[in-house]
């Protein structure tokens, strides 16, 4: 059985070779893509037609954007979100604080258990 076995996964990725890659990823791990996003504007359409159980959120997008105004609809709605940065915790803002810190470069373990973590923190609070 996969790690993340019918998982539906929102990934916020500018850059689309890692955005692919994580796709390519995130299935191989038993997920479920419901959309792929490069955009705050594309994230939260996506958000809008679609209730992931848990999002990966790239934190510096494009054209100066941060995935930030994403955390905060996601957390609103009370679904979970993995951070995936280079940048330390002590360096993001407060509101972002409050999903799972995933550090650049990752492995796909490390992805998976974060996943994981974010998903089963979620429910231990419901």
């Amino acid at each position: 059985m996969a790690a993340l076995q019918d998982l539906r996964v929102l990934v916020v990725e500018n850059d689309e070779m890692s955005a692919a890659l994580l796709q390519m990823q995130l299935v191989q791990a038993g997920a479920f893509v419901v959309g792929l996003a490069a955009s705050v504007a594309e994230a939260l359409r996506l958000l809008e037609e679609n209730t992931p159980d848990v999002a990966l959120l790239d934190y510096r997008l494009a054209h100066s954007e941060t995935s930030e105004p994403i955390a905060r609809a996601l957390s609103s709605r009370g679904i979970p979100y993995v951070l995936a940065t280079g940048m330390a915790a002590e360096q993001l803002p407060v509101a972002m604080q409050t999903g799972v810190l995933l550090i650049k470069p990752y492995l796909s373990a490390e992805l998976a258990a974060a996943l994981s973590r974010a998903v089963g923190r979620s429910s231990a609070r419901a």
